[in-house]
């Protein structure tokens, strides 16, 4: 039986808009590349498709240039699809538009709410890490305790078990310093690893130098991981994974990298055929 957190039959991407240099980033480091950003794009998804994977490929939203990065906008899991709710404002809308490109394949698609109560939900993909026993939720600037219990709720009824960890300061994501390799390994920064969360873990650590190598993504067979960091990919290669490395250079200018460009996913076998 395949594994559910790593094989997966379909995918979903969006193609960068132009706007993409107007993108969020934690700091200045430079306007990207349009050009390099779709080629490395395209590489990407041809990776994925190279699994025997069905890649949807959306058009481009140009008045939200962050709407490369799929990933946050939705939950992907075998019983039903969670429409996020993402932390920073400029994106809310991100989410609404993937919540019709997901009903083409499930019918079970609950939505993170933002609660009259005290606190706004807030919760974005790029925190959340699905291995095969649990689900792994970092609490971060674009992601909260009240989003992290929404989640809870929505999922418990599916067996799903949610623990909340904490994502290291000055780190965007939870998976920017982590990435599932099989049923029992995680890829992860020392400064991440170090803070326990990954107890009963195998641990596969960056290579000094190379943190920004760990939001990889295992595709089936495949580990997709950012170019430019040889000794980890040297690492993961001895330990038996088929490595393939794609550009991240003008993705990284806009604090992306491997998991937030695709919704990885099997849908439910009545609606596979979508």
């Amino acid at each position: 039986m395949s594994a559910r957190s790593y094989s997966f039959t379909h995918a979903i991407m969006r193609a960068p808009s132009n706007s993409i240099t107007h993108g969020l980033r934690a700091k200045d480091t430079g306007t990207p590349d349009i050009a390099q950003f779709a080629k490395d794009h395209a590489h990407y998804k041809n990776l994925l498709e190279s699994t025997g994977a069905k890649v949807t490929s959306l058009p481009a939203l140009e008045d939200y240039p962050d709407s490369v990065f799929v990933e946050d906008a939705a939950l992907c899991l075998p019983q039903g699809a969670i429409i996020m709710r993402p932390g920073a404002p400029s994106r809310l809308g991100e989410a609404t538009l993937m919540k019709p490109v997901l009903e083409q394949f499930y019918k079970n698609l609950p939505i993170i709410e933002a609660p009259v109560s005290e606190a706004l939900a807030t919760i974005e993909g790029g925190d959340i890490l699905t291995t095969e026993r649990e689900i792994l939720v970092g609490r971060s600037a674009r992601t909260n305790a009240v989003g992290i219990e929404a989640l809870r709720d929505i999922v418990a009824p599916w067996g799903y078990k949610v623990r909340e960890v904490i994502t290291p300061p000055g780190v965007l994501h939870f998976k920017t310093d982590c990435s599932l390799l099989d049923e029992n390994t995680i890829l992860a920064t020392k400064r991440l690893a170090d803070s326990g969360c990954f107890a009963g873990y195998k641990i596969i650590h960056t290579a000094p130098g190379e943190e920004a190598a760990a939001n990889a993504i295992r595709f089936n067979q495949l580990v997709l991981m950012p170019a430019g960091f040889p000794k980890t990919a040297q690492i993961l290669a001895k330990a038996g994974y088929d490595v393939r490395q794609v550009g991240n250079t003008e993705t990284a200018k806009i604090d992306g990298g491997m998991s937030c460009l695709s919704l990885r996913f099997s849908p439910p076998v009545m609606q596979a055929n979508s």
